[in-house]
């Protein structure tokens, strides 16, 4: 039997980590990613494969992935 973490990230799309000033967005599948794309200005700042994000923002993003069926962790 696969451990939770195994199977909680193989259904996750997009990671969300508070890091204390900002937030993370680490889009973990295409799906995530190709929403970030669409849905995000191009001159968002990343961080590696995160997507960083300021409190302000952070909700109402969250809010919007959740609203198109994306899984968030």
């Amino acid at each position: 039997m696969s451990s939770p973490t195994a199977i909680s990230s193989a259904t996750t799309d997009v990671l969300v980590r508070n890091e204390g000033t900002v937030f993370l967005f680490c889009p973990l599948t295409s799906l995530g990613k190709e929403w970030i794309d669409e849905h995000v200005q191009s001159e968002a700042l990343w961080f590696g494969h995160a997507l960083v994000v300021e409190h302000r923002y952070a909700w109402g993003l969250a809010q919007g992935m959740k609203d198109a069926g994306l899984v968030l962790a």
